[in-house]
């Protein structure tokens, strides 16, 4: 089993797994700042897409809101940017 994502490491990196969140394994309570990244990295292509803007949706019931999102080629992974409403 995965470890779950830590408020301290999630506010360091400012970013938080797609994976972590969709399996209730990211505490974002004490999050300090106003905007977070989600990021997908399993899957290709549509699929990580899909696995970051699932991992929106349930932020949104917590009071986030999705900014925008980003496929990086060169790292192959996805980033959903959310902002604290």
């Amino acid at each position: 089993m995965a470890t779950r994502e830590t408020p301290e490491q999630v506010a360091r990196t400012r970013t938080v797994t797609a994976e972590a969140v969709l399996t209730d394994r990211a505490d974002l309570r004490g999050y300090p700042h106003r905007l977070l990244s989600v990021v997908s990295h399993r899957g290709i292509g549509s699929d990580q897409v899909t696995q970051a803007l699932a991992a929106a949706e349930v932020l949104e019931s917590f009071g986030w809101e999705l900014v925008t999102v980003s496929e990086f080629a060169s790292s192959r992974m996805v980033y959903a940017v959310l902002r604290r409403r």
